[in-house]
């Protein structure tokens, strides 16, 4: 696993080609003997690394195979969000083809947002819907079992942490850390590393940004967002415990300008040395390794860092939506079939190499003995990590809905986003964590409310 205008556009709402396309050069998958379809495809994207790299290789492959060209709006998170949001609840045909998550599919689905993959991208047998790992494919499956979203990389979390820095200061990082172990290693580092932060955590309002980390801490520590009958748990004991400890934490031993810092500023931060620590994405192992990082070959990696669970990482795909509306439903199939298919992991790797491919994604890609190769330094790790998360008992109670770094309800846009904010002044001293947490136990109450009726 950004979002701070999504939260008030999606609140009050009815609330990923493919073998065929032989990116040698035979036709493309869905197009059949026909060849090239031709027509334009208006596709809204997130700016992740990934995606870039996808943007670049269209042209030479998939607009050069099928004849289909597309046009991208690239966005930050925050705006991808908000913008994708007033797209499809509205349903105005403007874009064809969106990045969504599995936040996202429930809600738009029930909806009637989504066009359904399942009669068509996942029958196609080049497409090979079985390879996809079911962890992912779950998560992008609509309440009536229909295939709403195809993945471009699935993700958990997990703590990077620079192995040549902890080398030199003597630090050895724990096979399964917890969260007291991190923050006595990042205070060691803080003290005898000049100019580097012992670790960068999301201190960026959103609730993809911040609260994504947090609420995985908030779980292990024992807490939860609200109980099974919801009741909001905020101002337990576990909530505060965790919240307590991000944020003494980022303001000890983290990195500078925390308050806006979320995940490419943290990326950016590890990848020039500025931090010897991040407790993040999985996904962004490739960006760390890839054969342009100055940090590529430095890097560790563990497990993401618990207190009172056996794990605590997060489960999350950016994934490929049709909107319902689109009138280039076809083409918007075949270039999901394209970006999303089991062979635009090799057009990546010839391009970029292995270790920036596309992950969490496919059984066949954790097969590959050449990505298991290019990606040796953490391709199981990435792995084990998603095949871990458990997005229906991601703590130590019971609660009413399901979700690791966010709860699968419509209002936690909203909820999660003001909370941030007031989480993020707490870090950058504008408010206390007492007075934060009063303030949104009170509104996450009044959402509680909304449910127990």
């Amino acid at each position: 696993m950004t979002r701070r205008h999504l939260a008030k556009a999606i609140t009050g709402v009815a609330v990923a080609a493919t073998a065929a396309l032989a990116l040698a050069g035979c036709s493309g998958a869905g197009a059949g003997s026909a060849g090239k379809s031709g027509g334009t495809l208006n596709v809204l994207m997130v700016n992740n690394p990934q995606m870039v790299d996808l943007q670049k290789l269209t042209a030479d492959n998939f607009t050069k195979q099928t004849g289909i060209k597309v046009n991208y709006t690239v966005l930050p998170e925050d705006s991808l969000r908000a913008k994708a949001s007033q797209e499809f609840s509205s349903q105005a045909g403007q874009y064809d083809v969106a990045t969504i998550s599995n936040y996202e599919v429930p809600f738009y689905s029930k909806n009637g947002w989504l066009l359904s993959l399942s009669d068509n991208v996942a029958k196609d047998a080049a497409f090979k819907q079985s390879d996809v790992l079911k962890p992912i494919q779950d998560a992008l499956t609509g309440s009536d079992g229909k295939i709403y979203a195809e993945p471009f990389y699935g993700e958990s979390s997990m703590l990077y942490y620079r192995a040549d820095v902890f080398k030199d200061l003597g630090l050895t990082m724990p096979a399964n850390p917890t969260w007291d172990q991190v923050a006595q290693l990042a205070d060691q580092v803080k003290q005898k590393e000049q100019g580097m932060a012992g670790i960068c955590l999301r201190g960026q309002p959103g609730w993809g940004q911040m609260v994504a980390p947090l609420t995985t801490v908030v779980n292990t520590m024992g807490g939860t967002w609200f109980d099974d009958d919801w009741n909001a748990q905020v101002s337990g004991e576990g909530f505060t415990k965790a919240l307590n400890f991000y944020v003494d934490l980022v303001k000890k031993d983290g990195e500078s300008g925390a308050p806006q810092a979320g995940y490419t500023e943290c990326l950016n931060d590890m990848t020039q040395g500025k931090a010897a620590m991040w407790y993040d994405a999985t996904a962004a192992a490739g960006s760390l390794e890839a054969s342009d990082s100055p940090v590529a070959g430095k890097i560790g990696y563990a497990p993401a860092p618990v207190d009172q669970t056996e794990s605590s990482g997060w489960l999350y795909s950016w994934a490929w939506g049709i909107e319902k509306a689109s009138k280039n439903q076809a083409n918007a199939e075949k270039f999901i079939e394209w970006a999303s298919g089991p062979d635009y992991a090799k057009l990546v790797a010839d391009k970029y190499g292995w270790a920036q491919v596309p992950p969490g994604t496919r059984t066949s890609l954790y097969e590959n003995v050449d990505y298991q190769k290019g990606a040796a330094a953490f391709y199981k790790q990435v792995e084990t990590a998603i095949d871990s998360a458990k997005p229906n008992d991601p703590g130590t109670q019971k609660r009413p809905a399901a979700g690791i770094q966010f709860v699968a309800i419509p209002e936690f846009a909203n909820l999660g986003t003001d909370a941030s904010q007031q989480f993020s002044d707490a870090i950058a001293g504008k408010t206390t964590v007492e007075a934060a947490i009063k303030s949104v136990q009170a509104e996450a109450q009044k959402v509680g409310d909304k449910y127990k009726k």
